[in-house]
C-alpha cells in the first residue's frame, strides 16, 4: 500500500538531497560520555533531551537533562535526581519524564522537575491532556489516570495477557487521534544457561539461534475506554509503533546476536489490520522512527552494522533514512562525525525533525 501524501510532501521529497542532518551539540568532556536516552523538541524552539554522563573508572553516572530554548543554538545541563528512561511532552511547558522508580513532572521545558504520584517500573506514558493519561510497564503493568496522575487504575485487558508477569512487558504507547491507540509489548522467558553478552563473545552469539517470543499488541478504537489484546509469536522484539491520524502507521521489530536481519519496519493499515514489510537490511539496524506531519514523511533512526553481530559494542555511523511511500528509502545526508549504538528522532514536522545518540549527539534536520 502507498501513502496518499500532500503535494508539498511529495515536493520537499524531490528536495531530499539538499537536505542535511546537522550537528548542534556534541559532549566532549574529557574521561566523561553523555548517553541520551531520550529527546523531544515539542516546539521549534524548546527541545528537552535526558541521559547519563558517566565518568572514566566511576561505577556511577550522574543523571541529567539538556534544555534549549533557542532552537538547539545553546543547550543547559540541568542535573537530575533519577536517571530519565523516557519523556512525554503535552505542549512546550507541560511534560513527565519516566524513571526506573517512578514518574516526574515539568512545567518548566525541563529546567526544573517534581515528583508526582506513579507505579514504579514503568517505561513510557501518553497523556491526552493535562489530567487523562496512560502509563506502561515491566510486569505486566498498564494503568490509567483521569486526574493529572493523583491516582492510577490499572488497565486490566493486560492481567488478560497469557505469560508470566516476570517476563511480559509493555515498552510502547502511542494514538493516532483521540480515538485509536496502541500499546506494545512482548512476552520472553530467558534461556537456561548464562550468557555473556554478544560483543563479549561473538562467537558463541553468531552460532546462537534466535529464540522464539511473543508479541503483544492492545489495540483501543474508544479512547482508551477499551482495549483489544492481540499475541503473536515473533522471533524479536516490537520495541515502538508510530501511528497516523490517516489510517496508517509503522512499526518496529527489533532483533538480537545473529539473526538475519538487525530491524525489520513493518507499515501497518490500522484501518483495515493489515500489514506488510516496509524495510529491513543487513547492515542497518533501526532503532527508531518518526511520522512528520499527518501524511509523512516516515523516518529512520539507524546505525551501520559491520560484521555478523546485530549487537555492537562499538558505535557504528549514523544512517537516517526517508520516505514517502513506504516501499522507497533514501538515506540521507547525515555529519561524518554522527555514531552511536542507538539514534532517537524528535519531531513531527519536517521543519523540526532532531536526532539524538547514546554517544552524546543532537543532530537537526536543515535544509
Amino acid at each position: 500500500m502507498r501513502l496518499h501524501l500532500p503535494a508539498a510532501v511529495i515536493l520537499l521529497a524531490t528536495l531530499a538531497h539538499a537536505e542535511k542532518w546537522k550537528l548542534e551539540y556534541f559532549y566532549d568532556q574529557d574521561q566523561s560520555s553523555l548517553a541520551i536516552a531520550d529527546l523531544k523538541f515539542p516546539s521549534p524552539r524548546r527541545g528537552i533531551a535526558i541521559g547519563m554522563i558517566q565518568r572514566e573508572k566511576e561505577n556511577t553516572g550522574k543523571p541529567v537533562a539538556m534544555v534549549t530554548s533557542d532552537g538547539g543554538a545553546n543547550w543547559s545541563q540541568i542535573p537530575l535526581k533519577e536517571p530519565g528512561l523516557s519523556l512525554f511532552f503535552l505542549n512546550d511547558s507541560l511534560g513527565w519524564m519516566v524513571t526506573p522508580k517512578g514518574l516526574w513532572q515539568t512545567e518548566e521545558s525541563g529546567r526544573s522537575w517534581r515528583r508526582v504520584k506513579g507505579p514504579a517500573a514503568l517505561l513510557k506514558v501518553y497523556f491526552a491532556d493535562a489530567q487523562h493519561g496512560w502509563a506502561v510497564g515491566t510486569r505486566k503493568q498498564i494503568y490509567e489516570t483521569r486526574d493529572g496522575g493523583q491516582h492510577w487504575d490499572r488497565v486490566t485487558p493486560a492481567a488478560e495477557v497469557q505469560g508470566s508477569p516476570d517476563y511480559t512487558h509493555f515498552g510502547w504507547i502511542d494514538f493516532a487521534n483521540k480515538d485509536v491507540g496502541i500499546i506494545a509489548g512482548w512476552n520472553r522467558a530467558p534461556r537456561r544457561g548464562a550468557r555473556l553478552p554478544s560483543w563479549l563473545d561473538p562467537e558463541e552469539a553468531v552460532s546462537h539461534r534466535q529464540w522464539p517470543s511473543v508479541g503483544i499488541l492492545l489495540d483501543t478504537r474508544d479512547g482508551g475506554k477499551s482495549w483489544r489484546p492481540q499475541t503473536s509469536s515473533l522471533f524479536g522484539r516490537i520495541s515502538k509503533v508510530r501511528l497516523s491520524p490517516e489510517g496508517w502507521g509503522v512499526g518496529l521489530i527489533e532483533y538480537e546476536d545473529s539473526f538475519e536481519v538487525p530491524s525489520e519496519v513493518i507499515l501497518i493499515v490500522w484501518k483495515t489490520g493489515q500489514s506488510r514489510n516496509s524495510y529491513k537490511a543487513k547492515d542497518r539496524k533501526v532503532t527508531d522512527l518518526a511520522v512528520a506531519a499527518p501524511g509523512g514523511p516516515i523516518y529512520l533512526g539507524a546505525v551501520e552494522v559491520l560484521g555478523k553481530l546485530n549487537q555492537a559494542a562499538v558505535p557504528g555511523k549514523v544512517k537516517i533514512l526517508k520516505t514517502t511511500n513506504a516501499v522507497n528509502w533514501t538515506e540521507m545526508d547525515v555529519d561524518y562525525r554522527a555514531t552511536a549504538r542507538r539514534v532517537i528522532l524528535a519531531g513531527d514536522d519536517p521543519k523540526n525533525m532532531w536526532a539524538a545518540t547514546d554517544t552524546g549527539m543532537i543532530l537537526r534536520l536543515v535544509p
